[in-house]
This record gives structure tokens, C-alpha cells and sequence, in this order.
């Protein structure tokens, strides 16, 4: 008995030495699991170079997994009437762009704010625009539409960085929404 006491001593102060060297900071995974928690809640971020320079010099460049994939797809293939201008690319950049708009749709993300979004489009659907989404509607019902559309610095729901201060980074945490002349919105 008091040896099977003093071994087990020796086995919990040599494990609870050793503890901090195996889950040392360089070991564990702390960026895996920001990541990871960052998934939980947002949409990747706007990471193509190319895109956010062709379609930010007009609109803001929506996050891909804000649509999915066939969304993507026709919204490109109509870039010559693309919402009343014409947006027409050069076969290269146009075939970069929608390569990444499709590989990072909502339909094929792993973020959960996007499975959502995709999860919430009938399949024989095919919105155009994110705010024709229902999810999009769903999370923006409560807003008083005048809030957005009488709203100069806002003017259309379309406009998500006016009230969505880290949209291009992905994020739409509704704890960061701030509608101008409004402020703080919290449902």
C-alpha cells in the first residue's frame, strides 16, 4: 500500500512536469482552433487579389460563400447585363474569378454561417442576389427596411459594408452590425 501510494505520486509529479513540454504553446494547435471557431459563425474572407481589384473598383466584393456555386455561375455568365452594367472581362481574369468564386461558394464552404446560407436555398432556386437568400432574410427581418433604403449612407441592403464593418474579412457576427445614423443594432 504505501508503495503502490508513492508510485503513484511519482507518476502524477512526473506527468504534471512533463504536461507543459508535450502541450507546449509550438505543439498545441492554437491557430487550428481559431480557425476553427472562426468557421463556426462567418464566411471565408475576400482573398483573391484579382477579384477584389475587378469587382471592388464597382461594389464591395462580396464573400463567396454568401452564394452558391450555380448562384456564382450565372451571375457570370451575365456579366455583360450584370444588375443594369456591363462588367465584361477578359477570358483569363474572368476564368480566375469564377474558379474562385465557385471553389469558395457558399455550397462548398465549411464555414457555417455559409452552410446556412446554401442550406436555406431550395435546390430548384438560383438567387442572384445575396439579399434574395432566405437566410439573408431571415437575419435581416427585424430591420426596419427604411433603416437601410432611406438611409444615405446605406441606400440598399446590397451595401453590406455599411453596416458590416469586417464583411470582406467574412465576418457578420451580429454583435459588430452598426447602422449609420442608427448605431449598435442588437435583436
Amino acid at each position: 500500500m504505501k508503495y503502490t501510494l508513492a508510485i503513484t505520486a511519482v507518476i502524477f509529479t512526473v506527468g504534471f512536469v512533463t504536461l507543459p513540454v508535450v502541450w507546449g504553446d509550438d505543439d498545441f494547435r492554437w491557430q487550428e482552433i481559431e480557425e476553427y471557431k472562426h468557421r463556426l459563425n462567418d464566411v471565408t474572407a475576400v482573398t483573391n487579389p484579382l477579384y477584389i481589384e475587378e469587382c471592388g473598383s464597382c461594389h464591395m466584393p462580396y464573400p463567396s460563400g454568401l452564394l452558391p456555386a450555380r448562384s456564382w455561375n450565372k451571375v457570370m455568365i451575365n456579366l455583360e447585363n450584370h444588375f443594369g452594367d456591363n462588367a465584361e472581362l477578359d477570358a483569363k481574369t474572368y476564368r480566375i474569378i469564377t474558379k474562385f468564386l465557385l471553389t469558395n461558394s457558399a455550397d462548398k464552404s465549411d464555414y457555417r454561417r455559409s452552410k446556412k446560407i446554401s442550406q436555406s436555398i431550395h435546390f430548384n432556386d438560383l438567387p442572384v442576389r445575396i439579399s434574395e437568400t432566405p437566410y439573408f432574410k431571415h437575419e435581416h427581418d427585424e430591420i426596419p427596411a427604411h433603416y437601410v433604403t432611406a438611409n444615405p449612407k446605406v441606400s440598399s441592403f446590397s451595401q453590406c459594408d455599411a453596416c458590416h464593418a469586417k464583411a470582406e474579412l467574412g465576418s457578420f457576427n451580429e454583435h459588430d452590425v452598426h447602422i449609420p445614423g442608427y448605431g449598435r443594432w442588437d435583436d
